[in-house]
């Protein structure tokens, strides 16, 4: 049986379909289900073995990028959050997921308040919304979604708020010694960013893309791997082969497949 993998949907969230095509492209049993319905049902999140808070502008950013789905997530689902996350299943936030875990301290170490956050992910460096294709280089043999890829990614970003910034250097420190920085920004050959634009398109620190939690399977990122898991999707797909965002979503659906 393929892996059921719950897509939540918030008011506002439009990348939900990619996900499930992404999903459904990796083996996986995708099912996309409006977190309003989630309350009413009360339906149990047991019964999927992966989730994914596909991105788009969730309650149209009111109060910030994610502020109001992190609250969600934080009021109305803390325990099945919690408990699908200390399983070890394979959680992924993409762009607007990424700021909602993060704004709900479910990421980077699972403790942190949100009210004092180590981390937070803010206005990009060139003051705009960066809509373009960029490169990625998986770096985590920690984080699941990443563990063992060796090619680049090839994908867009589209976010207005995804620079990645540490309240100290110490935390970004941290995270390179416990192996948490899963993805960064690098240049088409694969060489780093070193911070310049638009190979790093929002100014994040240490060119970080994504992280991962310290058990490695909570996973955020700003770009849309989801957005290229077909050739016909590469921006020159009729011209040059490209490396796709497939590899993230098989290794999901191949981490679950190996723990029944």
């Amino acid at each position: 049986m393929p892996p059921k993998a719950l897509i939540l949907l918030a008011s506002g969230t439009n990348r939900d379909g990619d996900v499930a095509q992404a999903l459904t492209l990796a083996g996986a049993d995708p099912y996309i289900v409006p977190l309003q319905g989630l309350r009413q049902l009360r339906s149990s999140w047991q019964e999927f073995q992966i989730l994914v808070i596909a991105g788009g502008f969730s309650y149209a950013d009111a109060l910030g990028a994610g502020k109001l789905l992190a609250l969600d997530l934080m009021h109305f689902f803390a325990d099945q959050a919690a408990e699908f996350v200390a399983a070890g299943k394979p959680v992924l936030g993409i762009c607007n997921g990424f700021q909602a875990l993060v704004k709900a301290g479910i990421l980077p170490s699972g403790n942190a308040s949100p009210h004092d956050p180590e981390v937070t992910l803010t206005f990009n460096d060139c003051g705009h919304f960066e809509c373009r294709w960029i490169t990625l280089k998986p770096v985590s043999q920690v984080c699941l979604w990443t563990r063992g890829l060796d090619d680049l990614i090839e994908c867009p970003v589209a976010h207005g708020e995804g620079n990645f910034i540490a309240r100290e250097p110490a935390v970004l420190h941290a995270f390179a010694e416990s192996d948490q920085i899963a993805l960064v920004y690098a240049k088409p050959d694969g060489t780093p960013a070193n911070g310049e634009y638009p190979h790093n398109p929002n100014g994040s620190m240490m060119d970080i893309a994504g992280i991962c939690n310290p058990a490695g399977n909570v996973l955020g990122l700003m770009p849309h791997p989801e957005d290229h898991v077909l050739p016909q999707q590469y921006v020159h797909w009729n011209r040059q082969a490209r490396h796709s965002g497939l590899p993230l979503f098989q290794n999901a659906v191949r981490y679950v497949q190996d723990q029944e």
